[in-house]
């Protein structure tokens, strides 16, 4: 096929050579929600879809990195039903006209999976497409879609900086190259006051609509229900179906984002999507399966893909918000890669996690080797142990913990990881 032999080569030249040889299909789609960020993309996704299919809309879906199979990535939109992750038939037959229209020249594997996308997403029909971007922004395979009917950018912190920049500054300039002229943006909610200057200042250069989280629009907690207010109204929510109180504000930026892209948002239909939402391998609470019987009985298990110190805080947070309502000691199983920052990640933990057990990622060439991954949890601040795999680990929290609180369990670090997991337990995603 030609892959690129650096496998991340950002540029656009590639991608719309391919498209044109393609016949272009990425300048007839449906109207496109386009999503960037650093953290919190894939749950945007997730609400955004959630909101529509709950009005009966058809949605195409397309979210990066898959966590089992290369399907994940392509939900089709079904009208007045929940979309399907597509077909094996139907994928290789897009994946055959693209590698037959690239001829071998060099390409990335994630712009061939993009062009796929423009082929399925332009050949069947919907009423709307979700576009999640791959790993940036401006220079992303995605960005060559024209007028999207929104641009999210959701929170921004330091990853992938070989890439983007070692400054959420110059990240946040990256991801905000999505946006297009004349176009709403909506921007969630920022951890940085240097990375949201530069994406308001982005926006309003570009003419774009804008509205910004904590100042266009909120979301909060209250009596245990979500409260989501604009210049439209409030709305009374149930919580995310989702955990994790960074939920709250990722709803709130999609059902805005809903809005802007020009569809109407119902209270009746935020309120089933609210309960219907789903995002594999993110705060997953996970119940049955293989690597479960192999923990100790009773154990509450999640399983999470974050994997930069953005990520870390948010789902420390979550555990600690999980043990004010209901002690349990917190064991960790962490597998991560080498282009990551274990040691950031990591001391999001330092004052919450019991055990930490660090683990191989299945199948991959750039997983941080166990003992590795342990001595940054030291240098955290955390005592870790190596172990050869998850079930090894799990067996030794079962050992470790007989006769005390069954413990709560949180496996993550890494994508690959979750998808390792996801796919020994048994629990693909459909």
């Amino acid at each position: 096929m030609g892959l690129h032999p650096k496998g991340y080569d950002l540029s656009l030249d590639r991608i719309r050579r391919l498209l044109e040889v393609l016949g272009n299909p990425h300048l007839n789609l449906p109207p496109v929600i386009h999503v960037a960020g650093t953290n919190g993309k894939g749950s945007a996704t997730a609400f955004c879809r959630a909101l529509l299919e709950a009005q009966g809309l058809s949605v195409h879906v397309h979210t990066s990195p898959h966590l089992v199979r290369w399907h994940e990535r392509y939900r089709i939109g079904v009208k007045g039903r929940r979309g399907q992750i597509v077909d094996d038939a139907l994928f290789a037959d897009a994946l055959r006209r693209v590698a037959d229209a690239n001829g071998g020249k060099p390409i990335t594997v994630f712009e061939i999976l993009t062009a796929v996308t423009f082929i399925l997403f332009s050949e069947q029909p919907a009423d709307v497409i979700v576009l999640e971007v791959g790993l940036g922004g401006r220079f992303d395979a995605t960005n060559v879609v024209e007028k999207p009917a929104v641009c999210i950018i959701q929170p921004i912190s330091l990853d992938h900086q070989a890439y983007l920049g070692d400054r959420v500054e110059l990240i946040a300039a990256e991801k905000a190259g999505i946006m297009k002229r004349g176009v709403p943006v909506v921007i969630g909610h920022q951890e940085f006051d240097g990375a949201k200057d530069v994406l308001i200042n982005t926006a309003e250069r570009l003419g774009c609509p804008l509205t910004v989280f904590a100042q266009d629009f909120l979301a909060y907690e209250e009596f245990g229900r979500l409260v989501y207010q604009d210049e439209y109204g409030l709305m009374d929510l149930p919580l995310p179906r989702l955990p994790g109180r960074h939920q709250i504000g990722n709803a709130a930026t999609a059902i805005r984002a809903v809005k802007a892209a020009g569809y109407s948002v119902t209270e009746e239909a935020a309120e089933k999507a609210m309960l219907s939402v789903e995002w594999p391998g993110r705060l997953q609470r996970l119940t049955e399966g293989r690597l479960v019987e192999r923990a100790p009985e009773g154990s509450e298990i999640w399983l999470d893909g974050g994997h930069n110190p953005g990520a870390g805080e948010v789902i420390a947070e979550a555990m600690a918000s999980m043990e004010e309502r209901q002690a349990r000691p917190l064991c960790l199983v962490i597998g991560m890669i080498n282009t990551k920052d274990p040691i950031g990640y990591l001391r999001a933990f330092v004052d919450i996690a019991h055990n930490v057990y660090t683990v191989p990622i299945l199948g991959s060439d750039v997983g941080l080797d166990p003992v590795a991954l342990a001595q940054s949890a030291a240098e955290a601040g955390l005592k870790a142990l190596p172990m050869s795999s998850v079930g090894e680990a799990l067996e030794a929290i079962r050992q470790k913990m007989e006769g005390s609180v069954p413990p709560r369990i949180m496996i993550g670090g890494s994508l690959y990881l979750a998808g390792n997991v996801l796919s020994e337990n048994g629990t693909i995603p459909t």
